[in-house]
């Protein structure tokens, strides 16, 4: 899968025919078997002509491309969680996504770790029905809506909003914060506690209903294509059926938390593929006295280590792939590729921006663009401090935050 390198000017004549190694190096894809490595290879090439050449603009408005969703679609990729593919190959899909935009690979990754993954496994006949023909096309959207104003490390046991049992029905009250897709989703996977028992649970609200008002926020420095919004509920009724069955308490969805933990790593390692051909390309298309960038030393050092950073996030996933493969991941499993991954992706980001110099600045060279999306890989999903925590804990015995 070769670097897509612009050749049709005159100073990027010496490009001409020349192949090059393809960032990931170690082949961590050449583990799939033929079938899903010529697949890899399709989404690949379809990312990377269809998507990365357009992407750019909506980033620097702020807007969802509504009008990709339907080529997405056609490449499976609203349903890569009910595809029966491996897990490594799941992930080196999300992670050629990140590697032309974040914001898409959130908007999929989201899509089907949580709304579709929790529809299907905890979700009712009646509610799987429902949703999920419309989610496997994107002619249906989802939101996830953990996250509070005043509570996102400590959620699961600051949860505020609340959902009271009625004889008409659920009545939820609370507010959202940060949540994907909330402004233009059809509905959204709402966490509240139960006045009664006091248990955290799973409700499906869709976002049309009296007493749901949304507020997209904008001015947000990377992930500009997510529409990520408030949500308030206020005295919203939904029907008793749209409680989701097998999420009746917090430990239900740990495993997705745990698993989307990973896919953010996956993101991590996929924005560094991104970043190593960004800046590779750069590299080799900018003149300056007289040769290319790409024969100073000093811009072929940070291309090495960015490669190697790469190189060493894509090892780990393809181990976090085996040990989920096997039902074994456990969150400080989980936190640390994540931590790592998008400590590394920091790093990488800010090398490849440099290498750009002043055109570094410029969104259209893609470099300073994923350096702010590597901010916030580096920050959702669990900070990079907390996930630390987390592994600390594990590897000590010694909680240093509960």
């Amino acid at each position: 899968m070769p670097p897509i390198l612009p050749t049709n000017s005159p100073q990027n004549a010496h490009l001409e025919g020349v192949k090059f190694p393809h960032a990931d190096i170690l082949g961590v894809a050449d583990q799939l078997n033929s079938d899903e490595r010529k697949r890899l290879q399709e989404i690949h090439e379809f990312l990377q002509t269809e998507i990365r050449p357009v992407v750019g603009e909506y980033w620097d408005r702020e807007e969802l491309p509504f009008e990709l969703l339907p080529k997405l679609a056609a490449q499976g990729l609203g349903e890569i969680e009910l595809s029966n593919t491996s897990r490594l190959f799941r992930g080196l899909v999300y992670a050629e996504i990140t590697r032309v935009d974040v914001s898409l690979s959130a908007l999929v990754g989201i899509h089907n770790e949580l709304n579709v993954g929790v529809i299907h496994t905890l979700g009712s006949d009646e509610q799987r029905d429902k949703w999920l023909p419309g989610l496997r096309k994107f002619e249906k959207l989802g939101a996830f809506a953990l996250t509070e104003p005043d509570h996102g490390s400590d959620i699961a046991g600051g949860l505020a909003t609340t959902a009271q049992r009625t004889e008409d029905g659920w009545i939820i009250n609370g507010q959202k914060r940060w949540i994907g897709a909330g402004t233009i989703a059809d509905f959204a996977i709402t966490f509240a506690r139960d006045v009664e028992d006091q248990a955290v649970k799973a409700f499906i609200v869709e976002l049309d209903r009296d007493g749901v008002s949304t507020d997209k926020i904008s001015r947000k420095m990377g992930l500009r294509i997510m529409q990520n919004a408030d949500i308030t509920y206020d005295n919203v009724l939904i029907p008793h059926e749209n409680a989701i069955p097998g999420a009746q308490s917090f430990s239900n969805v740990n495993d997705f938390l745990c698993s989307s933990r990973a896919w953010v790593a996956w993101q991590a390692a996929g924005l560094q593929l991104g970043i190593f051909d960004a800046a590779r390309e750069y590299a080799l298309t900018r003149q300056q006295f007289g040769k290319p960038l790409a024969k100073f030393q000093l811009i072929q050092e940070p291309l090495t280590r960015i490669l190697g950073n790469a190189s060493a996030s894509l090892a780990m996933m393809a181990q976090i792939a085996h040990v989920q493969e096997e039902g074994k991941l456990e969150m400080p499993m989980a936190a640390m590729a994540k931590a790592t991954n998008t400590r590394l992706a920091r790093e990488s980001a800010a090398a490849a921006r440099a290498i750009g110099g002043g055109n570094g600045l410029l969104t259209q060279h893609h470099l300073s663009k994923m350096m702010a999306d590597a901010e916030v890989l580096y920050t959702y999903e669990g900070t990079y401090e907390i996930n630390a925590l987390i592994v600390g804990r594990a590897v000590t015995g010694q909680s240093a935050f509960v």
